[in-house]
């Protein structure tokens, strides 16, 4: 009969879900597995799905006739027994003591709970769809004391049918005995013990302060928060305890009931490493037995996600029971645990989540049986994972193939910014940028995002000789876990293809001129043009005697032989080699990527060439009538006679100092010059007049040097056009991979200075850093001449400082004048030079200390003229010969003085006052 009563009441039930529902609420067939229910213990369990709760807001109400309870309520849900939370699985839980509010109770053996779940759009929960659930369980038999530790609440339950009193008198139950003279009749009253002292109340102030107190057919429960003013924290083997001590009491005429109703639970237990989980709990927990030396552990069990584990080492868990501990260890991604993602001060990581049970059953002699269970969720701490960006693109498709990763799946892409600009997954796809979730047979996944190398918005920038190098700077912008945290990932990727086609030149020559063929495409757009150091366009190509000529596919730049910018190879009697090199450099960096160079051999009769090193080089025509023998031409110094010569010519070969060769300054060049001349015969007469046969032929040869540029080789071409020789050359383009560097302005005749650091002249400044010196301290400078003939020597002729290192910059410190010490700005004095092992002829050094009060308090240079004689020096009044005075004196009879002149600057020195010392030190503190 109890059967068929139980079939119509779901008949019944059934019928009412598709009708209606209490307080007009309308009720819904539930859908296929969006619930699902157990019993667990001593509790009702119900899981809601979290596939159909998506965006949904969720409400449970617990019916008990007219009585209508609202969840989620914390302070409802520890008060009378329930728990609402999210498992690991993002599935909302549900679990009700059997002994909880609105529980229908028969005789302690079934239990049933009526819920209405009603699930929303709106968090307001208007129009809700509403799904009715009856929960029913049997539990039998109880133990005589159970104790459930839950997320929320401690409850302990125990068996009143056969009151239970030790007889052994103990500090919790003799105390209450002098209170029972105070009982009303009839009436249950609480003692709490705690370290405050002893507190006693009536169940509904109880209720006030938080518990839940009450009793069944059996049974005698109280349900109590983890924190309240009358629990305290002890420490048991290790783990801390939470407990709350307490003696429940109730009299009638004929009967006193003292029940002890302590509950301690675990509150702590848990460690982590890298690999595991480790939870503890104490094995005998002292406030629970009253009498240690009768307790007995009988069975111990786990369970995870509300289902009990009967073979734990199935799944790599680890139960151990020992007499200090029952202990429960878990691997980090073992089964029924699931990680989760999240986001900790910016930076993406993950915490692994399970939900464990423990079940220990134990006797002892004043409960005899004791059924004790804990539920624990379980998270790790935030474990940081940094993601990575991994480049799989392949060059040759052009494409960008960038792969973000791992992730978890709670993980999802929302927003990319690239270039600046934020892109929703819509906009990027259509502007043709491929994005797409990548599952990994891990679990994991990444971000696949492909981007075209000629996108608008990839930087692109030419790099080495022939590459551009393919920027493409992306963040990312995530969804992470169920909270949907946001979390930004930037990535700057970079390819580098060889995808520019470098120009190649081809080159001729004709009589007088070297010709340069490039193809326009892109030159402009990469590179810019350089002889030297100097740019080619029209105006530099006008001002040097070059003529450019160019159209949509090719440039034609013609150089005349002896224009600026040409290198000889070989300058000989029979010919001349020339070189043209034209050079290709990038236009933001100025680095040199190609040199075109030309090589072409010529033949003329009369020239004039200039090496950087001073080399003269010099081809003359006879063209005198009558003729003269070439053999017989000399320079100024009568000494220097041609290499070679034929009837009609000589060809001369000399540095600029030597051969008598003059040098002079006009404007900011040097000029060094000398004469061709032939020395005529003359033919003696009886008397004046004399007579010669023989013409007069003078020829003035010059070499022009820049202060401010780099030396380049220059030539001068003597005689029109129609007397250069009807010849031709020819030349191959060649690529070099590099050219000399620049290099510092020419000191003449090989002349070189130096600013030593003492008098002993021995050490030099370094040449990568600027020397400083005090103000009162003297500057040291070494002059020398190197590689020149023994019996040179060398002499200052004029020597100032200034600010600049150009030769003609204002604002100048004369301290030596026409080759004597100008004493008029300071101290100046020269040193004596002996023979060591870095002075070979000391004749070709000059040394001097100057010290003068007025410079200014910054960078300054020397620069010094000077005089290499090779004649000997005269003295005068029994003096030796030296820098200044009387004794030096030249031979003022001598044919042609052999004087050569040259320049050089040195520097820069840092002149520092004393007040800046000062400085510098308080800086430098």
């Amino acid at each position: 009969m109890v059967d068929v009563e139980k079939w119509l009441c779901r008949i019944m039930l059934l019928f009412l879900s598709f009708h209606s529902g209490t307080g007009g609420t309308q009720l819904t067939l539930t859908p296929p597995g969006f619930i699902e229910t157990a019993c667990f213990n001593s509790m009702f369990w119900m899981k809601l799905d979290e596939s159909f709760l998506q965006k949904k807001y969720l409400r449970i109400e617990i019916i008990n006739h007219a009585v209508v309870t609202v969840l989620p309520d914390k302070e409802v849900e520890t008060r009378c027994g329930y728990v609402l939370s999210e498992d690991v699985w993002g599935n909302r839980i549900f679990r009700a003591s059997f002994l909880g509010c609105h529980v229908t109770n028969e005789r302690d053996e079934r239990f049933t709970l009526t819920l209405n779940i009603k699930v929303s759009s709106f968090e307001d929960m208007r129009a809700p769809m509403t799904y009715q659930r009856v929960l029913s369980c049997p539990y039998f038999p109880w133990a005589p004391r159970e104790i459930v530790c839950e997320e929320n609440y401690m409850e302990v339950s125990v068996k009143t049918d056969v009151p239970v009193i030790s007889d052994v008198e103990t500090e919790d139950w003799m105390p209450a005995l002098p209170e029972t003279e105070k009982v009303a009749y009839q009436v249950w009253q609480l003692i709490f013990y705690s370290p405050s002292g002893r507190k006693t109340t009536v169940v509904s102030d109880a209720s006030k302060l938080g518990y839940s107190f009450n009793n069944t057919l059996t049974r005698v429960f109280l349900r109590s928060p983890y924190s309240t003013n009358e629990s305290e924290h002890s420490v048991a083997n290790g783990v801390t305890m939470s407990t709350v001590s307490s003696t429940s009491m109730y009299k009638q005429r004929w009967l006193l009931l003292l029940i002890d109703t302590t509950v301690s639970c675990p509150a702590d237990g848990t460690s982590f490493t890298d690999t595991v989980i480790r939870w503890t709990v104490p094995t005998m927990i002292p406030r629970l037995v009253l009498q240690a030396h009768t307790f007995t552990s009988l069975n111990v069990s786990m369970g995870v996600g509300g289902k009990r584990i009967e073979n734990p080492e199935k799944f790599n868990y680890v139960l151990e029971n020992n007499h200090t501990h029952v202990g429960i260890t878990i691997p980090i991604g073992a089964f029924g645990g699931r990680f989760k993602s999240t986001v900790s001060n910016g930076i993406y990581g993950m915490t692994w989540s399970i939900d464990l049970f423990l079940e220990h059953t134990w006797s002892d002699t004043d409960w005899q049986l004791t059924k004790y269970t804990v539920i624990k969720p379980i998270t790790t701490p935030f474990m940081p994972q940094i993601p990575t960006v991994v480049n799989n693109t392949i060059p040759e498709t052009r494409v960008f193939d960038v792969m973000l990763g791992v992730f978890l799946p709670d993980v999802t892409l929302v927003i990319l910014t690239i270039g600046g600009i934020p892109l929703t997954l819509k906009e990027a796809e259509q502007k043709n940028y491929k994005i797409s979730d990548t599952p990994f047979p891990t679990g994991m996944k990444g971000f696949k995002l492909e981007v075209p190398f000629d996108d608008p918005i990839v930087q692109k920038e030419y790099v080495n000789k022939n590459e551009t190098k393919y920027n493409l700077r992306v963040n990312y912008t995530l969804n992470v876990g169920p909270e949907k945290k946001l979390y930004h990932h930037f990535a700057d990727i970079e390819c580098i293809i060889a995808d520019i086609v470098l120009p190649e030149g081809t080159g001729y020559c004709d009589k007088a001129n070297m010709y340069l063929v490039l193809p326009t495409k892109d030159i402009y757009k990469y590179w810019s043009l350089h002889v030297g150091n100097r740019p080619l366009n029209q105006a530099t190509a006008f001002a040097d005697g070059y003529f450019l000529t160019a159209n949509d596919t090719h440039l034609v730049l013609q150089v005349p032989v002896f224009a600026p910018g040409i290198i000889y190879e070989e300058v000989s009697f029979e010919r001349i080699q020339a070189r043209f090199d034209l050079t290709l450099k990038k236009i933001i960096t100025m680095e040199t990527v190609n040199v075109f160079s030309i090589r072409c051999s010529f033949y003329f009769l009369e020239f004039v060439v200039c090496y950087p090193n001073g080399i003269m080089t010099v081809s003359a025509v006879m063209k005198t009538v009558p003729s003269i023998d070439m053999s017989k031409t000399r320079l100024k110094d009568r000494t220097c006679k041609p290499k070679e010569f034929t009837k009609e010519r000589a060809f001369f070969q000399f540095h600029v100092s030597t051969c008598g060769t003059l040098v002079k300054f006009e404007g900011d060049h040097l000029i060094y010059e000398n004469e061709i001349s032939f020395e005529r015969g003359i033919l003696p007469v009886q008397g004046p007049p004399t007579i010669t046969r023989d013409p007069e032929y003078r020829l003035t040869v010059f070499c022009y040097y820049s202060f401010k540029e780099t030396l380049t080789q220059r030539a001068t071409i003597f005689g029109s056009a129609s007397e250069i020789p009807q010849s031709s050359g020819f030349g191959p383009i060649m690529t070099r991979s590099n050219i000399a560097g620049h290099r510092r302005v020419r000191q003449a005749l090989n002349v070189m200075a130096n600013i030593f650091t003492d008098e002993s002249f021995t050490e030099t400044y370094g040449k990568h850093s600027v020397p400083s010196i005090y103000l009162w301290e003297p500057m040291l400078l070494e002059v020398q001449l190197k590689d020149e003939a023994p019996g040179m020597e060398l002499y200052l002729d004029n020597c100032w400082i200034t600010e600049s290192e150009e030769f003609n910059s204002i604002s100048q410190w004369k301290f030596i004048a026409n080759g004597c010490e100008d004493q008029t700005n300071g101290f100046v004095n020269f040193y004596s030079v002996l023979k060591s092992d870095r002075v070979k002829y000391p004749k070709h050094f000059k040394r001097v200390g100057v010290h003068i009060l007025n410079l200014p308090l910054r960078k300054v240079y020397f620069h010094c003229t000077v005089t290499v004689n090779i004649s000997p020096c005269v003295s005068l009044n029994s003096l030796p010969c030296k820098q200044c005075g009387f004794g030096r004196k030249l031979d003022q009879h001598s044919e042609t003085l052999p004087i050569n002149h040259g320049y050089v600057v040195a520097g820069p020195i840092l002149i520092l006052h004393p007040d800046q010392i000062k400085e510098m030190a308080t800086h430098k503190s």
